[in-house]
């Protein structure tokens, strides 16, 4: 799997653009603004865009689906707890003051364990609950896409609405810190840090 990682919009979201060598076709993980630089990275290298993933819901991370879903097409993929979370009218007007586009209707909703086949690799949902409800984090060895649950030496807040220091640790310890050492840890955000690994966390994050 090729990995474009580009830090975008106006909160510095890590935004990555995961394809298959072999049949070029990709996947858009958090578009969270640039989208011109999103499609363009994607036109120059002939890629047929297949999905839009979103590893939650918060407005930094989909306010790019919109503009990036008309451009292409693609399905925008989310979780089941996410996509009920943040299609609450409560929920929204919170969110809304942010001033960033909401995301279209979730196209394909996905559980725990499913598969997400992007060419001939293949993205497997882990349910990381905690930074929201719906949470997750997407694992092609060696690499995985941590989205707001594990940053570079430090972890998601979980202090907005849906947020559970409980859940998100509990899902750290047995979900991603289960996998192997030398897993690259792509984050959501670059505060610490562009890239890291799984062993490099587990020994030196101050939050474990």
């Amino acid at each position: 799997m090729l990995v474009k990682q580009l830090t975008v919009g106006m909160m510095g979201v890590c935004c990555y653009i995961v394809s298959c060598e072999k049949t070029k076709k990709a996947a858009i993980i958090d578009p969270g603004g640039d989208e011109d630089r999103i499609l363009d990275y994607c036109t120059s290298n002939q890629l047929q865009v297949m999905y839009i993933i979103n590893t939650h819901g918060h407005p930094d991370h989909v306010c790019g689906n919109g503009r990036i879903q008309k451009a292409t097409g693609a399905q925008i993929v989310m979780h089941a707890a996410d996509a009920a979370y943040f299609n609450d009218p409560q929920i929204k007007d919170y969110f809304s003051s942010l001033g960033m586009d909401e995301s279209p209707p979730v196209d394909v909703i996905v559980q725990d364990g499913d598969v997400i086949t992007v060419g001939e690799e293949q993205l497997q949902v882990l349910f990381t609950p905690g930074h929201t409800p719906g949470g997750i984090c997407l694992y092609n060895p060696p690499h995985c896409f941590t989205g707001d649950t594990l940053f570079v030496g430090a972890v998601g807040r979980t202090d907005f609405p849906g947020g559970s220091m409980e859940q998100m640790s509990d899902a750290i310890r047995t979900r991603l810190l289960t996998l192997p050492e030398d897993t690259f840890v792509w984050p959501g955000h670059g505060y610490g840090g562009l890239q890291s690994t799984i062993g490099r966390e587990a020994k030196t994050n101050p939050y474990f």
